[in-house]
């Protein structure tokens, strides 16, 4: 039996002014999670993936993550 193919996603992590973890994957909309240690922000944002993931696949939606851009004001 094929196991299904593993694939990898972005996340970007910021630190909010409580001190809090926020996880974010641009790949998929509205995946976002947070927790006050990297370890549990971990955990969080697979369990997030997971979710967006059936939604996706649900709605038959798919989008394509192209990169992340830094502009300078």
């Amino acid at each position: 039996m094929r196991q299904p193919k593993k694939r990898e996603f972005t996340m970007i992590v910021e630190r909010d002014e409580d001190g809090f973890y926020v996880g974010t994957v641009p790949e998929l909309l509205c995946c976002h999670t947070q927790a006050r240690s990297l370890d549990q922000l971990m955990k969080r944002i697979r369990e997030a993936i997971e979710l967006c993931l059936e939604v996706q696949e649900a709605d038959g939606e798919r989008s394509e993550f192209v990169g992340v851009q830094r502009i300078a004001l």
